[in-house]
């Protein structure tokens, strides 16, 4: 066997060798070292195979500039060392897109035992938002990267510099909508306008935010559809956001009875069924009368829960409650309409009887 090739297959191996001894080494070490840290376990795991890989690649990389030939009949060798370079792009980007994400991950699950639900909550939508744009980052440098490892892709890319103006102009007129909706996206998601979880107000729907995304924002409604907006949507158009600043809301029950009502009796009853539920969560109640005109009393009564969801529940159960009492104890303070039936007068005497003269 020719010396060269007896050369290339031992240093094939060697680095083979050296590559697999690091694979194993480097995340044993990583996991040994970080004991005081529960989460370096789950990041060896999930960079042990790209880090294996690219250990490789880059070993073979050397081995392959080292016994490149130069000149004629080097193309089989420029084309495999063409491959490993790119092998190696995609598997660094990969590497990095898989600790940078994982760090991301480590720091919204902190948050999430750490910090109170509303600032969880913030820190959740930016975190999400924050880590799409990580991904794409990454997946656009190593796309150019891989490109710029083409000779002839640098030589056009030198042409277009001349042309990126026009182009840049052009560009910017054609993507104007999408480049509106994705910077209103990072915009939601570091102003705090809204956070995934909140309950909001869209179109005249009652929902939650259930995704946000660098284009849209997901909007789950009370029964279950999904509304789908653009972010520019919640930049350029007034919205109800219920839980911003926290989850506590204050619901009314509006009932409109007879003057003969027992408002004692009917507040009586009101603090009694406060006191029987816990969905009231005991910071603010009260019972008035708002009106009283066009012969109907309007009885008010106002109450507080945790969140929107409870303060359903609770004003359904309230108005439940208050509508029976009414029923069994106050049956004359039922609604009635009143009015007043006049008769005709009776027809005059006729002026001419039959018979007459």
């Amino acid at each position: 066997m020719p010396s060269g090739i007896t050369d290339l297959l031992v240093s094939t191996g060697i680095v083979v060798a050296v590559a697999v001894a690091l694979g194993f080494a480097v995340p044993a070490a990583v996991k040994r070292l970080g004991r005081r840290w529960p989460p370096a376990e789950a990041l060896v795991r999930a960079a042990r195979f790209p880090f294996r890989v690219l250990v490789l690649v880059v070993g073979l990389n050397a081995v392959v500039a080292a016994n490149r030939p130069r000149g004629d009949g080097a193309e089989a060798w420029d084309a495999l060392a063409l491959a490993l370079r790119i092998l190696g792009i995609v598997n660094g980007a990969w590497l990095l897109a898989v600790v940078v994400l994982f760090v991301v991950d480590a720091a919204l699950r902190r948050a999430d035992l750490e910090l109170d639900p509303r600032n969880a909550k913030r820190i959740r939508t930016q975190v999400q938002v924050a880590r799409r744009v990580v991904v794409v980052a990454i997946v656009v440098l190593a796309f150019g990267a891989v490109l710029l490892s083409f000779d002839g892709v640098r030589a056009v890319g030198a042409s277009l510099l001349a042309s990126a103006g026009l182009v840049s102009v052009v560009a910017a007129l054609a993507a104007q909508s999408t480049l509106g909706n994705l910077f209103a996206g990072m915009q939601l998601a570091f102003s705090d306008a809204i956070r995934i979880d909140d309950v909001v107000i869209v179109e005249d729907e009652y929902g939650t935010i259930e995704e946000i995304t660098l284009s849209y924002v997901v909007v789950k409604l009370w029964d279950d559809r999904r509304l789908v907006l653009p972010c520019t949507y919640f930049t350029n158009t007034p919205f109800q956001n219920w839980t911003r600043k926290d989850s506590e809301m204050m619901g009314t029950v509006e009932l409109d009875l007879d003057w003969r009502i027992d408002l004692q009796g009917l507040r009586a009853e009101f603090e009694r069924c406060l006191g029987e539920t816990s969905l009231y969560n005991g910071r603010s109640s009260g019972l008035v009368v708002t009106s009283a005109v066009q012969g109907l009393v309007q009885v008010r009564a106002t109450v507080t829960a945790d969140d929107p969801g409870t303060l359903f529940d609770l004003r359904c159960f309230v108005r439940e409650r208050l509508v029976g009492w009414v029923q069994a104890h106050n049956p004359d303070a039922l609604p009635r309409q009143r009015f007043e039936v006049v008769g005709e007068q009776a027809a005059p005497s006729a002026l001419f009887k039959p018979g007459a003269a």
